[in-house]
């Protein structure tokens, strides 16, 4: 039971850490990626599609990514998502891709997107710590239904802390990249 609840609050807390190395990847740092498109989604027959299920990308250059829709009728949709998006980009459409020009962040930019970064590790953290709070109730009430010891209770709490400690670091780790990332381009 105590390994069980252990093991389900680990596997939650790593995918909590996954979702943040997601979001962080969403944040446009200087460079073009496909990646910042990963959460973008697009008007397409009536229903939001993420982009990335939409076209391929390419970049040619640090500055510029090109989107080759699947579907050249989707084309307007993918343009007016991308310009309605927050990256500050003004894409251009020459009836065969979208050409998304991605101008140098200025440091004001730069320093809105750090913050951005670390609302999003504080958002990850909130879930770990809602999983070690989940976790902590099911091993508390494993205790007073008589099924473990006091002393299990002790013992597990304390492995509970060491994985939620663990996880915590690597949301920590993943948002010193990202602002590493953001301040030194």
């Amino acid at each position: 039971m105590i390994e069980q609840t252990l093991q389900e609050a680990g596997e939650k807390m790593a995918k909590a850490v996954a979702a943040a190395k997601d979001d962080f990847a969403t944040i446009r740092t200087g460079r073009a990626e496909p990646a910042v498109f990963g959460k973008l989604m697009v008007e397409y027959y009536g229903t939001p599609t993420p982009l990335v299920q939409l076209a391929s990308f390419q970049t040619p250059d640090a500055h510029m990514l090109i989107v080759s829709p699947f579907d050249k009728t989707a084309m307007p949709a993918m343009e007016k998502a991308i310009r309605e998006s927050d990256f500050g980009v003004n894409p251009t459409n020459d009836g065969v891709v979208i050409r998304v020009s991605f101008p140098p962040l200025t440091q004001e930019r730069r320093k809105e997107f750090v913050k951005l970064a670390k609302a999003k590790s504080e958002d990850a953290k909130v879930a770990i710590r809602n999983v070690r709070r989940h976790a902590k109730d099911s091993l508390t009430a494993l205790e007073k239904d008589g099924q473990i010891g006091e002393d299990d209770l002790r013992r597990a709490e304390k492995q509970l802390d060491d994985v939620t400690a663990k996880h915590t670091a690597g949301v920590e780790d993943l948002l010193k990249r990202k602002e590493t990332e953001l301040l030194t381009l």
